[in-house]
């Protein structure tokens, strides 16, 4: 029970914030934004899920650099893989949500479609995004084992230290649709406590969590795959 109350945590957080959030009659229903509020708590959960999985990546990067143990190394190759997971359906349902919010009626759908993806928001979540999957890439095309890892650490750590810029500073400095940003209307609603409802606070902070629970206990997993298919591999050897 000690090592599954995480777990059983998680399970119950999401069973709830997914209820909750579908069919809870606690969200002000905005002219513009109606019943997609609601997608607050997938949206944006899931962007603050990857930061926690970049961030664990990044962690084991550094102590694979101080120790060279190679299992912080394979822990921080799966963390980095689902914070990708976890960015391209933040970005997914983003682009969703914006299609019913800010696509404008008046214009062809090709158009208003090309006009949201120009947001610069966007645009550095899809660079903070290849920059990972480059991280990906890179790692995969070394065969040696430790320069692998070595080069891997290294590029997360840069990678790393590039995600705020390019999805928290440099888009707020920009002309966008996104809340928060110099011409945009309030802050941003999720560390604005002037923004959001305070009734929703009550779902959509324990999506955070639920979510974040959801990316460690499937990168875990990823890991003791990994583990049991390298010891299948030396026992065959």
């Amino acid at each position: 029970m000690k090592k599954w109350w995480w777990k059983i945590l998680c399970i119950a957080l999401l069973v709830y914030a997914i209820l909750a959030g579908l069919l809870w009659n606690n969200v002000p229903r905005l002219p513009q934004l109606q019943e997609t509020i609601r997608n607050l708590y997938f949206h944006v959960c899931m962007w603050f899920a990857m930061m926690v999985l970049f961030t664990c990546s990044v962690v084991h990067a550094v102590k694979y650099l101080r120790n060279n143990n190679l299992r912080s190394d394979i822990l921080s190759r799966q963390y980095a893989v689902m914070g990708i997971v976890f960015g391209v359906l933040g970005y997914a349902t983003g682009a969703i949500w914006a299609t019913f919010t800010w696509a404008d009626p008046n214009l062809p759908a090709s158009e208003s479609f090309s006009a949201i993806a120009r947001d610069p928001k966007l645009i550095g979540a899809a660079i903070a995004l290849l920059i990972y999957g480059a991280y990906l890439v890179l790692r995969d095309s070394i065969q040696d084992m430790d320069k692998k890892a070595r080069i891997a650490a290294v590029y997360n750590v840069f990678a790393f230290a590039f995600l705020f810029p390019s999805i928290w500073i440099i888009p707020r400095l920009l002309p966008s649709l996104h809340p928060g940003a110099p011409d945009g209307e309030g802050g941003n609603p999720a560390l604005n406590f002037k923004d959001l409802a305070p009734q929703m606070r009550f779902v959509f902070y324990p999506a955070i969590v639920g979510w974040s629970l959801l990316g460690v206990w499937i990168a875990t997993l990823k890991v003791r795959m990994n583990f049991i298919k390298e010891k299948n591999l030396l026992h065959e050897a």
